[in-house]
This record gives structure tokens, C-alpha cells and sequence, in this order.
């Protein structure tokens, strides 16, 4: 197994981090762009990635601006750009597709999008879903409502008066302070993450996981999920795209499932009928990193399977 790190340039001149993972011996059947989460990196997916290229595809995944070390080699943890930070990573995204269409010509590609990773995949779809054979989406979240709106005016007063790269630890406590509300007794705070006492402590004592990001990068956030929940902008969805999204049924992020089940109703109303969706019982929101990971994994190579036979 070969596996690779470079850095891309984007239009703009930042430098984005980008990791492969390709068996020596065969063809690969298809390709995964992983697409990680918020306060997160990629290589947090090493141990799936090479899961799958033991199973005949090719992984990549990059860490987005403001994280992992694309966030280390700028300087700017927590933040994505000075304007319309939200679609600039989304089309991040896009350029990394072009590179990897260019590098595995007439090979699937399929992308898989966790937590802030599946809202950037939702809007890349409404941007970009030619561009993909299907797209997975793992613990995701519906509509914030007025609660969105609320934290959009407050990051906008905090970008006015402290910056948009100043910490936002209110955002912060507004966005994830009850996650763990529904946890008897929890050790931590990210207890809420996974049942993993192991995965839980690796990422608190990882100085790339947990930190708390800026005003800017909230606005940018509830900007975008205004956006990925915009009818409008769901209907450039291709109606056929292939769409699998599982969740824990004890993920705080989808709202123990009723946010999740609202993101599908959407889609479906929006004529996005090639849907299948799983629940795992009482897992929480890292359902790659839960205790039954190894069943997570299976479940989704079968449907990968499934796609391109």
C-alpha cells in the first residue's frame, strides 16, 4: 500500500493538504474522497481508508482550510476564509475532484462526508453532483431554524467587534454545550462524540481535534447551512444521484435522528428518490469510530459495492 501527502495550491494561493491511500498489486475498483468534520482532521480516517484499500479502492481525503495541517501551515485553526468561506472549501472540494478524476480517468468517484463534512458535501452536490457517482453522508443535521439565525447575528456582531479569527467560545458553548445532555454520567466533555472511551481520549489529547473555532468560521457555518437547506438549491441536486445517509440513533449533532429524518423527508420531497438511509442503535455521532466500527465499515463497502456493480 502506498501512502501519499502533497499539497495542492488553490486559486486564491492557499496550500491545501491532501493524503492518498492506493494498493500496489491491482486496479481499484472505485475511488472515496473522505471529507472530515469540524475541529478534526483526515488523518483521524486513516484506519478506514486502508480498510478500503484492502477491499480494491483508492482513498483520498484532504484537511480543510483552518484544520489539520492545512489549518498548522496558514496559521488560521478555526477559520476558513475572509469571504464566503463556506463555498471557498466546497470548491476546494471541486478542485480536488479534477485532480483526482485526472489521476483515476474513467473511475468512479464517490465522496463521503462527515458531521461539517456532509454539510460541505450537500452543497457540493448542489453545485457539483455530475461530478460524483454517489455521495455518503454521516452524521449530518437538519435545519437549525431560528436557533441558526440567532448564532448567525451573534458571529456577526462577534466578527464586528473582536474579528472574524478571534476563538468564539460563546458560539462554541451555544453550538455544542448540550451535546452531552442525554449521556448518564459522561467522563468528558466530547463524551457525546463516541462510545469509544479510547477514540474520545485520543482526540482530546490531540492538539489538531477539539479546538474551538472563530466567529468567522460560525457565520460561514450557518451560512452554509442555510444554504444546503435551501429548496431552491436542492433541485440542481441530479434527481438520480445515489444518496446513502446513516447516523447513530444517539447522535446529538442530527438531534437523536429527528433532524436527520427532516434532511431526508426534504430530499425526497425534492424528488431525491435513489435515498437509502441506516440508524445504528445507541450509537452517537462518530459512527466511524464507534465500538462496531468494524460493522460500519462493512456496511459501507457493501453499498459502495452495490453502486458499481
Amino acid at each position: 500500500m502506498a501512502v501519499l501527502s502533497e499539497w495542492l495550491a488553490m486559486d486564491d494561493g492557499v496550500d491545501i493538504h491532501l493524503k492518498s491511500w492506493k494498493g500496489e498489486d491491482r486496479a481499484p475498483k472505485a475511488v472515496l474522497h473522505l471529507v472530515h468534520g469540524m475541529a478534526e482532521h483526515i488523518e483521524r480516517y486513516d484506519h478506514f481508508a486502508k480498510f478500503l484499500v484492502g477491499k480494491g479502492f483508492v482513498v483520498y481525503g484532504n484537511d480543510h482550510r483552518g484544520h489539520g495541517l492545512t489549518g498548522e501551515r496558514t496559521g488560521t485553526l478555526g477559520f476558513f476564509a475572509d469571504e464566503n468561506g463556506f463555498d471557498r472549501v466546497v470548491n476546494d472540494l471541486y478542485s480536488i475532484n479534477r485532480v483526482i478524476q485526472a489521476e483515476n480517468p474513467a473511475i468512479p468517484i464517490f465522496l463521503l462526508g462527515h458531521s461539517l463534512g456532509s454539510f460541505l458535501v450537500r452543497r457540493y452536490i448542489q453545485c457539483y453532483s455530475e461530478t460524483v457517482q454517489g455521495v455518503i453522508l454521516s452524521g449530518t443535521r437538519g435545519n437549525p431554524g431560528l436557533a441558526g439565525k440567532i448564532g448567525k447575528l451573534i458571529a456577526k456582531i462577534e466578527v464586528r467587534t473582536k474579528g472574524a479569527k478571534a476563538p468564539s467560545p460563546l458560539l462554541n458553548r451555544l453550538s455544542f454545550g448540550a451535546f452531552n445532555k442525554g449521556i448518564d454520567l459522561p467522563r468528558t466533555e466530547f463524551d457525546w462524540l463516541t462510545r469509544n472511551n479510547i477514540v474520545v481520549d485520543d482526540y482530546i489529547q490531540d492538539p489538531l481535534c477539539g479546538f474551538i473555532c472563530s466567529s468567522g468560521f460560525f457565520l460561514d457555518l450557518f451560512s452554509g447551512l442555510e444554504k444546503i437547506h435551501d429548496s431552491e438549491k436542492i433541485n440542481k441536486i441530479r434527481k438520480n444521484l445515489p444518496i446513502l445517509i446513516f447516523s447513530g440513533e444517539k447522535d446529538p449533532v442530527g438531534d437523536n435522528l429527528s433532524g436527520v429524518k427532516k434532511v431526508i423527508s426534504q430530499y425526497k420531497q425534492n424528488g431525491l428518490l435513489n435515498l437509502e438511509t441506516y440508524f445504528f442503535e445507541n450509537a452517537r455521532h462518530e459512527m466511524l469510530n464507534e465500538l462496531n466500527r468494524e460493522e460500519v465499515y462493512d456496511f459501507v463497502h457493501h453499498w459502495l459495492i452495490k453502486q458499481i456493480n
